[in-house]
């Protein structure tokens, strides 16, 4: 009689190629990060965060400044759009509503477009035919419409996620729609919102070839944009700017600094993404005792 509990050569293969893929996904992860922390850690030292280095164009301080406010930015466009946008989705549109569907297959065509075309239709559109120049401005909203299609996708998700339970005991208490989704739905989807909130910023973050169209290049010397249609220039431009275009003279020191900028752009990434991965585990944790009480 034949084991029931044997696997089949094809679960065997699965297996298999699954955990190959694993590994290579986290040797590669591991060798990028090592890497990175390696070659340029030796180079980071006070100077580079200084406000007046004697090399402005590879300080690091304005950048940090620059990538922030562009985040901020790109943030404060795209988020209430698409968390407003998934709720109207979720909550208000009907399900076989043909409008609605062009709108999911219009969101998910846009999340694999590539960043260059974004940047190629700021360059183009916000750029030259509305004039707003290489700026601040011009790169948020050019990022801001890149991450927008996660948000609203990660926000359905998390909507969908809300057992109908609850809808269904605050229209029984008598509760409105919109009652009931700002003040049922929408709190007990904020963990899952914030998932897709924090993977727009590491996109942000990490966004080159879309602002070196829109954002231009600023020196690095310039600490503060004074409008928003100054030109900034995020961290991953400015590693762009010294690999690419290094100091006449300074190769060296350039290429020291683009590593340097590398470990900041990472830590800068983890950091943002931690904190907000504690912030959604105290909300969701504070839920949790909300309901209990």
């Amino acid at each position: 009689m034949k084991n029931k509990t044997s696997k089949k050569p094809v679960d065997i293969v699965l297996c298999c190629v699954t955990y190959g893929a694993i590994s290579v996904t986290l040797f590669a992860l591991i060798y990028i990060i090592g890497y990175i922390l390696v070659s340029g850690i030796p180079h980071l030292n006070l100077s580079l965060f200084a406000f007046n280095p004697p090399l402005d164009s590879i300080s690091i301080t304005p950048p940090i400044i620059s990538t922030i406010i562009l985040i901020l930015f790109a943030l404060i466009i795209a988020v209430p759009l698409g968390i407003f946008a998934a709720i109207y989705l979720v909550e208000y549109a009907k399900r076989d509503n043909k409008a609605v569907k062009v709108i999911r297959l219009t969101t998910e065509t846009l999340a694999g477009i590539p960043s260059i075309v974004y940047g190629l239709f700021g360059w183009l559109f916000l750029v030259i035919f509305l004039g707003w120049t290489q700026s601040l401005l011009a790169g948020a909203v050019t990022v801001s419409i890149m991450v927008l299609p996660l948000i609203i996708r990660t926000t359905e998700e998390a909507l969908k996620s809300v057992p109908d339970t609850y809808r269904e005991g605050s229209f029984g208490l008598g509760a409105g729609r919109l009652r009931t989704v700002f003040r049922i739905v929408v709190p007990s989807a904020v963990p899952g919102i914030l998932a897709g909130v924090i993977l727009a910023v590491g996109r942000i973050a990490g966004e080159t070839a879309a602002l070196l169209l829109t954002a231009g290049g600023s020196p690095a010397s310039t600490l503060f944009p004074t409008s928003v249609f100054d030109s900034v220039r995020p961290l991953s431009v400015h590693m762009y700017l010294l690999v690419m275009e290094p100091v006449p003279g300074y190769f060296v020191e350039s290429q020291n600094a683009a590593y340097a900028t590398a470990v900041v752009l990472l830590i800068t990434v983890v950091g943002i993404n931690a904190l907000s991965a504690f912030v959604a585990r105290k909300l969701a944790k504070g839920r949790r005792d909300d309901k209990h009480e």
